[in-house]
This record gives C-alpha cells, sequence and structure tokens, in this order.
C-alpha cells in the first residue's frame, strides 16, 4: 500500500489516469481558492455574482497553473513558460466563458442560488479544462 501511495503522489505521472486523478486534487485545490473568493466578493463586498464569479475564476486559474505544471504535467509542448501560461489561460478563458453561461444559465434562467449553480458549473468545467489542457498543451 505505501508503495501505491507513493506512486500516486511522488515522482512524475505519466499516465492520463495518474494526471486526471492528481488534477482532481489540483482542481480541487483551484475550486477552494475560486469559490471562497466568489463568495467573498459576492457576499462580503457586495459585487455582482457575474463580476464576482470572473474575479474569482482568474484566482483558480492561477492556483490550478501553479499546482498543474508543479505537480499533475511533466511534459511540456512549449519550452517558454509565458507562450505555456498564455495557452494554459487561453484554454482557461474559454472554461470561464463557460463558467460564465452555466452561472447564467443557474442563477438566471433556472432561479438557483448563486453557489449552487458555481458547484453545478465546476463539474462541467473540470472536465473541460483537463483534456483540453491535457490534448493541447501537456503530454
Amino acid at each position: 500500500m505505501n508503495k501505491l501511495l507513493q506512486h500516486l503522489v511522488k515522482g512524475k505521472a505519466e499516465t492520463t489516469g495518474l494526471q486526471l486523478f492528481r488534477y482532481f486534487f489540483v482542481g480541487g485545490g483551484a475550486f477552494i481558492a475560486d469559490y471562497l473568493t466568489l463568495w467573498f466578493l459576492t457576499d462580503i463586498c457586495g459585487l455582482h455574482y457575474l463580476l464576482s464569479a470572473a474575479i474569482a475564476f482568474l484566482v483558480g486559474l492561477t492556483c490550478n497553473y501553479l499546482l498543474s505544471t508543479a505537480w499533475v504535467f511533466d511534459h511540456n509542448r512549449l519550452k517558454n513558460r509565458w507562450a505555456e501560461f498564455a495557452v494554459f489561460a487561453i484554454i482557461g478563458v474559454a472554461g470561464l466563458g463557460l463558467n460564465e453561461l452555466i452561472m447564467y444559465i443557474g442563477c438566471d434562467l433556472l432561479h438557483l442560488h448563486y453557489l449552487v449553480a458555481k458547484l453545478i458549473s465546476t463539474g462541467i468545467v473540470f472536465f473541460w479544462n483537463f483534456f483540453a489542457r491535457k490534448f493541447i498543451l501537456f503530454k
């Protein structure tokens, strides 16, 4: 069991399955940063939920990039870190658009609480972000 645990958390993540496993935790950490920022900006600061969602998504994106490049994806297609982050961010912006659309549909059309809509959005955008990043940006 100890060897399995070491394999899951240490060393290179060579397989898509192991990368997805690790990305689940990276995505979870980024989600916590995103979700708490959304709540704080909306409930405490009084910003509109869509503006809060956009800012919070960017906070989560930054966390996700730093953790993904450190722990999930070992082989980069691009050698330039700025170019890599730009592509990572473009994929994130597409995810942000999907996030905003789902938040709008959930809140304004289905009358869900914004935090419930965010949970639904997160589940969908998680898979978009992983597979887009895996196949477009990382090996």
